[in-house]
């Protein structure tokens, strides 16, 4: 019976071959850079590919002083280092040691030039570019039905608002045919509106993102009516989907964020928004209320009926204080009578007769006060208190102190 082997006994096994193969510890390779990873720990990831074939490539954070620039995807290159089997996984790798940069990789060279004439044709202009809606409804997706974009997409737009629909048009993103087969997308998309389309797919390399650089895709989306985001591949990738949509998302998850709003902070901010009206509403009322206290106020004040209390309450107070006048003035005007009638009573003519004073008169009908205004033989009158008689002087004496 033949020996049965485990698979790392094969794996071991192949490795030492490889291991003991003194052309595979120290070679130099060229080739084209594709799918470059710069890991977070350090490590640079790559594949390097020729017309035919391609292998997988690493270079350790430890060897990073052999890599002179900062290597990216399309960039040709040539590779010293080992190839050696990865045992656990039984692939094999080439172990970059360094790198040097040989040329830029033909399909990058096509980028860059449809880059510039679009450029200089203005599609990538910002005055062009549409705005995004901030509270779209209805979202149109152009990518594969399979695949991590559109699980992505829908995952995220869920999750931020369960109510927004999504529409996919199961659109060709990789190999021949997938360029017209994203421009009809747009273009069903403009005909079964939209509020925003969403264009791209999961990351890649150059070639499986080639289809976003074709210039018909550019075409399409530059000339689409409804606004385009694209998300194709990676943060770190670029094509010229990216450059002449409306606005570029790093990620297919990215562009859900971007055009899915989050629909617990557009109720918060409805419910925030509804407090501060309801809190002026209710400031403005009781402003309101104030002012019209104040208005029936002075309208009370004003009214014909308060008038007319007011000029009956003014009337009274007058005439109870023109009656305290007139008493006090009659009050007055009597005690002054009195006064006038004591100082009268005590002149009176009639009082000093009955004292036994006489009243004399001359024949002229005057009064005569002095014995000098009498002459002798002149005609008097004299008044008694209880009558009058007539005489005529005979002498007159006049006091020696009078003279």
């Amino acid at each position: 019976m033949d020996r049965v082997y485990s698979v790392s006994q094969i794996n071991s096994y192949v490795k030492n071959m490889f291991l003991q193969d003194f052309f595979l510890k120290k070679l130099t390779v060229k080739g084209e850079v594709s799918n470059c990873k710069y890991h977070s720990s350090g490590h640079i990831y790559f594949t390097l590919k020729d017309e035919k074939s391609s292998i997988a490539c690493i270079m350790f954070a430890g060897n990073r002083a052999g890599l002179g620039f900062k290597m990216k995807d399309g960039d040709k290159v040539e590779v010293t280092g080992s190839v050696e089997i990865y045992e656990r996984d039984g692939k094999y790798q080439l172990y970059a040691k360094t790198i040097t940069q040989s040329g830029k990789g033909e399909l990058h060279i096509r980028f860059e030039a449809l880059k510039a004439e679009l450029a200089e044709m203005g599609m990538f202009d910002a005055c062009y570019k549409k705005k995004i809606p901030a509270y779209a409804k209805r979202i149109g997706i152009v990518t594969a039905s399979t695949g991590a974009a559109i699980r992505d997409i829908e995952n995220i737009a869920h999750r931020r608002n369960p109510y927004v629909q999504l529409f996919l048009y199961p659109a060709m993103v990789q190999g021949e045919g997938a360029a017209p087969s994203i421009v009809k997308g747009i273009e069903f998309f403009n005909e079964f509106p939209v509020d925003v389309i969403i264009v791209g797919r999961g990351g890649g390399s150059i070639e499986d993102l080639w289809a976003f650089n074709e210039e018909e895709v550019a075409r399409a989306i530059f000339s689409s009516e409804i606004p385009v985001v694209s998300a194709v591949g990676h943060e770190i990738d670029y094509t010229i989907s990216d450059f002449v949509s409306d606005l570029r998302a790093p990620t297919p998850s990215a562009a859900a964020e971007l055009t899915v709003f989050d629909y617990n902070d557009f109720m918060a901010g409805l419910t925030q928004y509804e407090n501060r009206l309801n809190d002026k509403m209710n400031s403005r009322l009781s402003h309101l209320k104030v002012l019209i206290a104040e208005a029936r106020r002075k309208l009370g004040a004003k009214s014909p009926s308060q008038k007319l209390n007011e000029i009956k309450y003014t009337q009274i107070r007058f005439s109870e204080d023109l009656d305290k006048a007139i008493q006090n003035k009659i009050l007055s005007q009597r005690n002054l009578i009195a006064v006038l009638t004591e100082r009268l009573d005590g002149l009176s003519p009639a009082k000093r007769l009955k004292s036994g004073f006489a009243y004399v008169e001359n024949d002229k009908g005057k009064k005569v006060n002095l014995v000098r205004d009498l002459n002798k033989n002149d005609k008097v009158s004299l008044y008694f208190s209880d009558g009058h008689a007539t005489a005529t002087i005979e002498n007159t004496f006049i006091d020696k102190e009078d003279k």
